[in-house]
């Protein structure tokens, strides 16, 4: 059974006649008398009385009206959702991260997706806010972004789906021989503005749980996290970094977690516009969800 099929007879069944249905089906009388002769030749079966003028839809058929709608509305939304499937082959995908999950754990993410389809993936990054506006304003299918554990953030609308990937923690790192330098006064540290995601995570959550009577200085600041990388190579102070980003440093000796600092829990968390905008990209994101260890969160 066509949909054009079920739309025919349909339109037959509201108007009431061959001649109104053919004008609403866009074709002339003869035209669409034609076609509904060979839908009941397809069929085998007659679907009008027409012995009757204007012709009569037979009992039968009309007692299937019901059936009809509902096959029509099956056939549009499977229509629509091969289109979406071909128009995301085509289009690939969009991925904003926050810039330290730029390059430590996008690659992975890039990896698995084009692996798993013939797709391409073209991804930008950002701070927190930045890559929440990307994806409210349709520029980007995905957002990667960091979250306190537990913490529930006010300002995420609830237009978002969320899915935890994985979780890394916020260490303090300083180079090699920082620490005994800076014993005697107060230590050189690297600091985020309080207006971006990593600076209000360290006065909420790090700055309260520091020892008592520890002092510090911020010699510098910057809201990128791989600038304060460097700035901490570079022996300039001690900096908060994730430690998916620090973990090489770390290994090779170029940089050493500070003793007695507090550490901080960070989720990786996976986010998109839900409802009918989730369409796009759902099998990316049902594959991302589906990963051993990726728990779907529920909606803010």
């Amino acid at each position: 059974m066509q949909l054009d099929w079920i739309d025919d007879i349909l339109a037959v069944i509201d108007t009431g006649s061959l001649a109104a249905a053919a004008e609403r089906r866009l074709l002339t009388q003869p035209a669409f008398t034609r076609r509904v002769r060979g839908i009941e030749e397809r069929i085998g079966a007659a679907l009008f009385d027409r012995s009757r003028k204007p012709v009569a839809v037979l009992p039968g058929v009309l007692a299937l009206e019901p059936d009809l709608r509902e096959l029509s509305g099956r056939l549009r939304r499977l229509q629509q959702d091969l289109r979406v499937s071909a128009e995301d082959a085509r289009r690939g995908v969009t991925l904003v991260c926050q810039h330290a999950i730029t390059t430590t754990i996008s690659p992975r993410i890039v990896r698995d997706l084009t692996a798993s389809q013939d797709i391409s993936v073209r991804v930008r990054s950002g701070n927190r806010d930045e890559c929440l506006m990307l994806l409210l304003s349709g520029e980007a299918d995905f957002a990667v972004a960091y979250e306190v554990p537990g913490e529930r953030d006010p300002m995420l609308p609830q237009a978002f789906d969320r899915a935890e990937l994985e979780t890394d923690l916020l260490v303090p790192v300083h180079a090699p021989g920082l620490e005994a330098a800076g014993a005697r006064t107060a230590m050189p540290v690297i600091g985020y503005p309080p207006d971006v995601f990593l600076g209000q995570v360290f006065d909420r959550f790090v700055a309260p749980r520091l020892p008592a009577g520890f002092t510090y200085e911020v010699r510098a600041e910057t809201a990128l996290t791989l600038a304060a990388c460097e700035y901490a190579l570079g022996g300039i102070g001690v900096a908060w970094l994730p430690l998916t980003l620090v973990a090489p440093h770390l290994a090779a000796g170029r940089l050493c977690r500070a003793d007695g600092l507090p550490e901080q829990p960070l989720t990786v968390t996976l986010m998109r516009l839900s409802g009918a905008s989730a369409r796009r990209g759902d099998r990316s994101w049902l594959m991302l969800c589906g990963q051993p260890g990726v728990s779907s969160g529920p909606k803010d």
